[in-house]
């Protein structure tokens, strides 16, 4: 069983791994052995998680300042990774972010921007991984979706259609890339106390409480809650689960 859910000799990316959810999953694949790339824009951040990452578990850990919209730079990505390590065994695309308007007041660049960040970037982040992975014929790719991907919000249009997408092409690569080996899962955290999220209390009043409401186990989320998630979804405890988008909500979804 320990090997089961072990990743040591493996290496992971975590795009948007400096922060929330992304740095607490990065720790999970640290906390069982795995080599971490964290790859981010905000060079700062990136350097403080990497940091508190090594000297927590004595793992390698890569820094690297990367802006994931764009095709050069996530190959680039790609290659220092194996220029490094020699492998890439495990992607999260993890990097994202919300703008909260109602349609009728969001512009068409804002629209883009949170399109390109969240789905056009996890496509292009697993096309370069692709080949790594097919070489080597096995690898895990998990995708970060949201309860979005589930449910309409009106001032989340943007970002719920990025997620829905992010569900979509989590099947699609599933079925495409499994007689390669390659496992690709969603997973849809629900409210999870992270930056972002606290930005979201702060412009939409009461949602705190909503949240409070609705949840069965009557609290958010810890970013830490989700790494037993991936890393089930990262490891061979996994190896015949592909194509799956789980909820990760204390509930949230499942009440009517």
């Amino acid at each position: 069983m320990e090997d089961l859910f072990s990743l040591k000799g493996k290496v992971a990316i975590v795009t948007g791994g400096n922060g929330g959810i992304g740095k607490g999953i990065a720790r999970g694949f640290a906390g069982v052995g795995a080599d971490v790339v964290i790859a981010a824009r905000n060079t700062k951040k990136t350097a403080e998680a990497a940091a508190e990452i090594k000297g927590g578990f004595g793992v390698r850990v890569l820094e690297l300042e990367v802006d994931v919209r764009q095709q050069k730079a996530v190959e680039a990505m790609m290659e220092k990774v194996i220029e490094t390590f020699g492998r890439i065994d495990v992607l999260v695309n993890n990097a994202g972010i919300n703008i909260r308007k109602l349609p009728q007041d969001l512009s068409a660049s804002e629209y883009d921007e949170v399109l390109s960040t969240n789905l056009r970037a996890a496509f292009l982040c697993s096309k370069a991984v692709y080949p790594a992975m097919k070489k080597v014929r096995g690898g895990k790719i998990i995708n970060i979706g949201s309860m979005t991907s589930l449910f309409g919000g009106s001032a989340t249009m943007a970002y719920g259609t990025s997620k829905g997408g992010i569900v979509a092409m989590t099947r699609s690569l599933a079925v495409a890339w499994a007689m390669d080996n390659i496992q690709v899962n969603a997973i849809l955290p629900g409210w999870f106390d992270t930056d972002l999220t606290q930005r979201a209390r702060i412009e939409s009043q009461g949602l705190n409480e909503r949240v409070l409401t609705r949840t069965p186990v009557g609290r958010w989320g810890r970013p830490e809650e989700l790494q037993g998630t991936a890393i089930f979804l990262a490891t061979a405890a996994s190896n015949f689960v592909t194509g799956v988008a789980l909820p990760v909500d204390g509930g949230y979804s499942v009440v009517l």
